[in-house]
């Protein structure tokens, strides 16, 4: 599935040296468009965002029932409190929790989970990050549309062993710097402020913590900022 026309080893020394790294034209073509189809046409989405500092999510049933203007102003408010607290609001997809629950099993992203937790892939990414002890690749579909933002955070979760973060982006070719969506890493330590814009096709990998954040898309974005995100995960690092 990965691109057999890639060397990846300078990405490997690209990410041993800033921590961060984008790879382009990561996966075969055929593979990128099925995935793609997936994300634009077959999802059932839900609503991820937070309500009185807690994390909630509104089934894909509630969500597509969903006033507009019940949508609008949850939008509103959300971007709002953002100024002084950390607040996200974007659809997902979750992928493990699906596949666990045996939900959606014709939808081509469950191939892309056995994909990354193969023993193949496994390799590549203890590889590719230096971490000998990789054993296991979470995922969820994300689609941030007009409004849709994650504020500044670092990843940190001990319990899941988060090793690396990743996100597979899989927005249609053509979207505009100017329609937001940009994965920003802000200045902080040895590191210089760096933003990574969701290119048709790439792998942006990052060591875990960082902080970084989604800047929020425009409202005259005229596709969904879409992709596959998740850890590279390690039961070594793991807390209890």
């Amino acid at each position: 599935m990965l691109s057999n026309a890639l060397n990846f080893g300078p990405y490997r020394e690209a990410l041993a040296r800033d921590g961060a790294v984008q790879i382009p034209s990561v996966l075969q073509d055929d593979a990128a468009k099925a995935l793609a189809h997936c994300l634009n046409h077959e999802v059932p989405w839900t609503l991820a965002f937070r309500e009185d500092g807690r994390a909630r999510t509104l089934d894909a049933a509630s969500y597509a029932a969903f006033p507009e203007p019940s949508y609008a102003a949850l939008l509103r408010a959300a971007a709002e409190r953002s100024r002084t607290q950390f607040e996200f609001v974007y659809d997902t997809y979750m992928l493990v929790r699906a596949r666990q629950e045996g939900r959606d099993p014709e939808l081509v992203l469950h191939v892309m989970l056995e994909f990354f937790n193969s023993p193949d892939f496994l390799h590549f990414a203890r590889w590719m990050s230096g971490e000998a002890h990789l054993d296991a690749i979470n995922a969820q579909a994300t689609r941030y549309r007009p409004g849709h933002f994650l504020n500044e955070h670092n990843d940190v979760d001990a319990f899941e062993g988060r090793r690396y973060a990743y996100v597979l982006n899989l927005t249609a070719p053509g979207w505009k710097p100017e329609w937001g969506g940009t994965l920003r890493f802000p200045a902080s330590g040895a590191h210089v402020e760096r933003s990574l814009s969701p290119v048709w096709n790439s792998l942006s990998i990052f060591r875990v913590p960082r902080l970084h954040e989604v800047l929020p898309v425009a409202p005259q974005a005229l596709l969904p900022r879409l992709a596959i995100t998740g850890w590279w995960l390690s039961s070594e690092a793991r807390v209890g």
